[in-house]
């Protein structure tokens, strides 16, 4: 039987000569190293692209900060997502994803992600909600989501809301040129842990720019794996979903999307797109 040669991922295109960066790669795929493809490494040009995208969603999501209350219904959060995002001459990336009838995401308690906005679905006084917007300008994609409280509520939910905060910073400072994939979840979870919460393991961050959903997968618990390589321009997101109680969920099978807790006990959820820079790591939303 012949021995195949291994295929290797990082590709340098025809009559192009090898970069710093192509060789570093390429020398620690030889290494064994889980290296990405090349096109999931962003060009100046792509990440300016994706930053503009940002300043959309941050701006989205700041419009909802200043208009979130209590009697609201969540359609009205997903006509303002709508309307912000059109007039800047902006995409909603979710509406009509894979079937998705809305603008946006808007998880409500127990609700992990995916919420479906409803005429007949209203804030109440001590409800945490996660809005989770994406956009697409011009071709490139970013995605952002936070938490907001409405009014006030109870000390372990306001716990459960700061903590998974902390742990979107805890997973961003773990990013480092030439670090893992692996290192984002290894540096959250224990955080998670230690105030009693649980990681889902079943939804994951992911790279994003070009496309919504882009390799490589985050996950936000410890895998014991390193992963895939951290190369400069890799551009994805660091959501961690974080539960009060067991982190298993599952999806609501009336309308295939909405994803929630199995004992029913709240979840939070914060989010932002980072590129990976020769230095450290950037925040391309806010």
């Amino acid at each position: 039987m012949l021995n195949k040669k291994k295929k290797n991922i990082w590709r340098i295109p025809a009559g192009q000569e090898p970069t710093e960066l192509d060789l570093r790669v390429m020398e620690a795929e030889k290494q064994g190293e889980i290296v990405p493809p090349r096109h999931l490494v962003k060009t100046p040009e792509q990440i300016e692209g994706i930053r503009r995208s940002g300043v959309v969603n941050t701006g989205v999501l700041d419009l909802v900060e200043s208009q979130i209350r209590a009697g609201m219904s969540t359609a009205e959060i997903d006509r303002l997502v709508y309307d912000y995002t059109v007039s800047h001459g902006a995409i909603p990336a979710p509406l009509n994803y894979e079937g998705f009838p809305k603008s946006v995401c808007t998880s409500i308690n127990e609700v992990v992600c995916h919420g479906i906005p409803s005429e007949y679905e209203f804030l109440e006084e001590g409800d945490i909600v996660n809005v989770d917007v994406s956009t697409i300008l011009d071709g490139y994609f970013s995605d952002a989501s936070r938490m907001f409280v409405i009014g006030k509520t109870t000390p372990r939910k306001q716990e459960l809301v700061d903590v998974t905060l902390e742990c979107l910073k805890a997973g961003a400072a773990a990013v480092k040129p030439w670090g893992h994939v692996g290192d984002i979840g290894r540096a959250i979870e224990p955080l998670a842990r230690r105030h009693g919460f649980s990681v889902v393991r079943d939804l994951c961050g992911h790279g994003v720019g070009l496309e919504f959903h882009e390799d490589p997968e985050v996950d936000h618990y410890d895998t014991r794996r390193k992963g895939m390589l951290l190369v400069p321009g890799m551009v994805f997101t660091i959501e961690p979903m974080i539960n009060m109680g067991v982190s298993d969920v599952f999806i609501d099978e009336e309308d295939g999307w909405t994803v929630v807790t199995e004992d029913e006990l709240p979840s939070a959820q914060w989010e932002h797109t980072f590129l990976v820079t020769e230095t450290g790591v950037e925040i391309l939303t806010h």
